[in-house]
């Protein structure tokens, strides 16, 4: 690589010779953040909206870049859009493909944004849109486990203690207690929901913009409860993704606890259920040589 070469890229303002080969590959995020495409096309199409209300972008442009990032979601929906690693990451991948799309007006988009709370808003719109589609399907397996517990709701079953036979309880009770705890994972979900539903956009680098934004009108086109309080928060916080991670895992713990009690009671020395052979794998094991 010729390393006086002038580089390329967004942030390479003061840089004097091109990123090594190796780095760029190594600090690409595209082969994973590819995925926050629709979010990242929404956002774009929000702050365009509010660009041309604020009378920066004009209707034209505003338009252009619409039908430009409809059109490349269109494309990268179907399989046919070249990501590029040279470009690094999903916004500049865009971008890339709406300048050449539509020339000019593509670069006037990021007018009074930063790629730091393009980001971060793209991860809040990612990760609620993963919380509904959780959600929703937590309340559809505690309606199957209300349906179950119903019809048995008279069948009588032994409760333990560490395996230990204890006092006699219902089949619908012992569902109705999975049902309790999902109904917490829920609610664990709705106050992490709660909380990431604020807008970054409009915080810029770090220290928000001097062009005359309406944040407000941003956070109200993507759905947000209203926009972020402090610029250096709103780029740097990422607690919310660490606070769905812990949600999840007590959904996974709880998920995992069923489970293991469905496998005691298939097993031959309970024998309380039978498992249909398509719902079940063998796990293979090998018991080790003396040698080893």
């Amino acid at each position: 690589m010729d390393h006086k070469k002038p580089v390329n890229q967004a942030w390479g303002g003061r840089f004097g010779e091109a990123t090594d080969a190796f780095v760029a590959r190594f600090t690409a995020s595209v082969s994973f953040d590819h995925r926050l495409y629709r979010e990242d096309i929404r956002g774009s199409i929000a702050h365009a909206e509010m660009l041309a209300r604020a009378g920066i972008l004009t209707g034209t442009e505003r338009d252009a870049i619409r039908r430009g990032l409809e059109t490349i979601g269109e494309r990268i929906a179907a399989g046919d859009f070249p990501w590029s690693e040279a470009l690094e990451d999903v916004h500049m991948n865009i971008e890339a493909a709406l300048t050449e799309a539509i020339g000019a007006a593509g670069k006037k988009l990021h007018t009074g944004r930063s790629r730091n709370d393009q980001v971060a808003t793209d991860i809040r719109l990612w990760l609620r849109g993963e919380i509904d589609a959780i959600v929703a399907e937590i309340l559809r397996l505690q309606g199957a486990l209300v349906d179950l517990a119903e019809r048995e709701a008279d069948t009588i079953m032994p409760g333990f203690t560490h395996l230990q036979t204890a006092q006699p309880v219902t089949f619908g009770h012992h569902l109705l207690a999975w049902y309790e705890m999902l109904a917490r994972d829920r609610e664990r979900l709705g106050d992490c929901r709660r909380r990431l539903n604020r807008s970054p956009l409009g915080a810029a680098a770090l220290a928000g913009t001097s062009y005359p934004i309406d944040r407000e009108l941003t956070a109200s086109l993507l759905g947000f409860d209203g926009p972020t309080a402090n610029s250096l928060d709103s780029v740097s916080d990422r607690d919310f993704a660490i606070e769905f991670c812990a949600a999840a895992s007590l959904i996974m713990t709880h998920l995992s606890r069923a489970s293991e009690e469905l496998i005691l009671w298939a097993s031959a020395q309970f024998h309380f259920i039978d498992l249909p052979d398509r719902f079940c794998t063998c796990l293979l094991y090998t018991s080790p040589s003396p040698r080893d």
